[in-house]
């Protein structure tokens, strides 16, 4: 690698992100999502989620931009919430109906939004970038993990 700081992994990284949001945004706002509520959007879907604490876990993000989201969410007629059973502190958070409604045209319009980005990519480097990219968020994960002790 030489000297320019912008030829470096994670200045082309950055760039790369910035370019696949603005794509993403671009066709998830006609459905009422923005690319940051993806996260939560999925997590609640597939169950892996349900409560503002695991949610913001399984976003990677802290606890009051993920309050801020999930109110935006609620105004905006994406998710519910529900007195949690077994703790009446907290509550469950479940996508509505039109949210569950439009979730297949959106996970459908971020699908060809990465193919038409990997064109010119084989199917195996297409692999290959994307287990190279989970390395390196569990390398990242780790650093910040061992600066927070």
């Amino acid at each position: 690698m030489d000297d320019d700081v912008l030829s470096t992994p994670g200045h082309l990284i950055s760039l790369a992100a910035r370019g696949f949001a603005r794509l993403s945004e671009s066709r998830l706002k006609p459905l009422g999502f923005g690319v940051g509520q993806l996260p939560v959007l999925v997590a609640l879907q597939s169950g892996k989620a349900s409560t503002q604490r695991d949610l913001a876990r399984f976003a990677r993000i802290e606890q009051p931009p993920m309050a801020q989201m999930l109110a935006r969410m609620e105004r905006d007629g994406l998710i519910q919430r529900t007195p949690d059973p077994a703790d009446g502190r907290s509550s469950r958070i479940v996508l509505t109906k039109i949210a569950q409604e439009r979730m297949p045209e959106a996970i459908t319009a971020l699908f060809l939004g990465n193919r038409e980005a990997l064109t010119r990519f084989t199917d195996a480097e297409a692999g290959q970038l994307a287990d190279l990219l989970k390395r390196l968020i569990e390398n990242l994960d780790q650093i910040a993990s061992a600066k927070s002790l």
